[in-house]
């Protein structure tokens, strides 16, 4: 029997990348997410930008093998912020198998590694299940924003 683990890496966002990106964003729009998760366009010229984006800002994968099955970022440091915002997204195939919790200590790893020592994000109040997992992980939600609620989390 040829039992072959699966490779999992989480790996800064390069032009490489950017198909299996539009793979990944693609099956969001199509299982409804994208309303949940859109911290940009997902148009092919502002998928360019991102793929070959090179300042402050964090964008990253999760990967296994060659397919997306997260995308994550941390945002705010080129415009002057000391708090970044967090954005994640998972593909549906993979929820609840804890991929989104280990993408997330990662990003929190990154951000602390950047010097900062709070992030925030932005949560739709009726995406109960992103909402749960945020305050299982410690996330502190005490403001609305527009029509979101933020969270923050101490590193």
């Amino acid at each position: 029997m040829n039992l072959r683990v699966k490779q999992l890496e989480c790996r800064k966002l390069t032009i490489e990348w950017k198909q299996q990106l539009i793979n990944f964003l693609s099956d969001l729009e199509k299982d409804g997410e994208s309303k949940y998760f859109h911290p940009h366009s997902f148009t092919d010229e502002a998928l360019n930008i991102v793929v070959k984006y090179n300042g402050k800002d964090s964008y990253y994968i999760l990967i296994e093998e060659d397919i997306v099955l997260g995308y994550g970022l941390l945002r705010g440091w080129d415009e002057g912020y000391k708090i970044p915002s967090l954005g994640i997204a998972i593909h549906s195939s993979v929820r609840g198998t804890g991929l989104g919790t280990m993408f997330m200590y990662f990003l929190h790893a990154v951000a602390r590694r950047n010097g900062a020592t709070q992030v925030r994000l932005r949560v739709s109040p009726d995406n109960a299940k992103a909402i749960k997992l945020y305050k299982g992980m410690g996330y502190k939600f005490k403001t609305k924003e527009s029509k979101y609620l933020v969270g923050i989390f101490d590193l």
